[in-house]
């Protein structure tokens, strides 16, 4: 078991890297902005099972393959490109009636859910930087290197969970009072496509 002295910063540094701006919050946050708080929410909760997966990638050796073979990092990230430029496409296309009269449209929790999931899985920086990360925090005197990368990154989700979910709260909040005119939302739909297009060129160009 990983004591306290070692979690309680662990915990800390989590929690900085979480308000980073990056494309996962940002993620939340225009999603949330433009479809309000739940379904940031259920973004975040499909952001935060990605990272069980790369927790899980870490802890049994195969974020390394990402880590030295360059065929394994561009496949994927030209992926989660291509996905955040369909995105983008679908926001500048999006209705531009406000969201109380166009319910109908609004993606499911379980559509988002996925998007957050194939959003943060697709990412392979996020594998390399938990490959680099966690393990600063382990010690072999305690037990099994791959169970303690498992708690570390429960840890992590974690204080992702705290901020992202305060961030689609507010997002949410934010979104909903802009969302009652026309206009405001057609704004709203072109900066969240322009978010996911600037995301997908930052995620195309990334190396590792």
């Amino acid at each position: 078991m990983i004591p306290l002295e070692t979690l309680i910063p662990f915990f800390i540094a989590a929690l900085l890297l979480a308000l980073a701006p990056g494309p996962d919050n940002i993620f939340v946050l225009t999603q949330s902005a433009v479809w309000g708080r739940q379904a940031g929410l259920a973004v975040m909760f499909g952001l935060c099972t990605g990272l069980i997966g790369h927790s899980l990638a870490v802890a049994l050796g195969v974020a390394v393959i990402f880590q030295t073979s360059a065929v394994a990092f561009s496949a994927l990230k030209f992926i989660g490109a291509a996905y955040l430029v369909y995105l983008a496409w679908r926001a500048f296309h999006a209705s531009a009636a406000p969201l109380t009269a166009a319910s109908e449209n609004r993606p499911s929790p379980e559509k988002l859910y996925r998007r957050g999931i194939i959003m943060n899985i697709t990412n392979p920086k996020v594998s390399i930087f938990f490959l680099a990360f966690l393990p600063q925090f382990t010690d072999p005197r305690r037990g099994a290197i791959s169970f303690q990368i498992l708690q570390l990154g429960g840890v992590f989700i974690l204080a992702t969970l705290i901020v992202f979910g305060a961030i689609a709260v507010l997002a949410g909040t934010l979104g909903g009072w802009l969302s009652r005119s026309r206009r405001s939302q057609k704004i709203l739909n072109y900066l969240a496509g322009t978010v996911f297009l600037t995301l997908a060129i930052m995620v195309a160009v990334a190396r590792r």
